[in-house]
């Protein structure tokens, strides 16, 4: 069952309800940003993982990320983070050639609007940004909650499936 398949109701698309391949869908899509995130000495791009918080990044490492990942919340406003991102990261991913910065804030409301917001701004200075895990994880992960951080408590599950997909890509 992909993506495609899954329910269609009122025009939303809606995750699979059965956990086994919600899962599956999710590992898929963190082991894809596992292999941007890595570092191009391992593999990868070295594509940051931007996250509003502290205990985002320590999900994150617990479900295998061991690139860099930068947090949003950091004191600075808006418009100081969005140069220093355009400043350190530009606007291509050098290795791949893909958006330079994956975005993955809680698919909450809050987090929805500072996702938008950076997006909106980034775009607005040229810099694409891959939004395709925060994508994946507001339709699979819902029914585990709705912040990066309560993804820790599945790390264990989660990061075997996600040993399993990077073995199949």
């Amino acid at each position: 069952m992909g993506a495609s398949d899954w329910i269609q109701d009122k025009g939303k698309i809606s995750g699979p309800p059965d956990r086994e391949v919600r899962f599956n869908a999710a590992a898929r899509a963190f082991a894809e940003s596992q292999l941007r995130n890595r570092m191009p000495s391992e593999g990868g791009a070295g594509c940051p993982v931007l996250v509003e918080g502290k205990r985002d990044k320590s999900a994150l490492r617990a479900l295998g990320f061991k690139g860099p990942i930068e947090l949003i919340n950091r004191g600075w406003d808006r418009s100081r983070l969005v140069a220093y991102f355009y400043e350190k990261y530009g606007t291509r991913n050098t290795i791949d050639g893909g958006p330079p910065l994956m975005l993955l804030m809680d698919w909450d409301r809050t987090g929805g609007q500072i996702q938008t917001s950076l997006r909106d701004r980034l775009n607005s200075l040229d810099v694409p940004i891959d939004e395709n895990l925060r994508k994946v994880l507001l339709r699979t992960m819902k029914p585990e909650g709705k912040t990066v951080e309560a993804l820790a408590p599945f790390a264990k599950t989660l990061r075997s499936l996600i040993e399993e997909q990077l073995d199949a890509i």
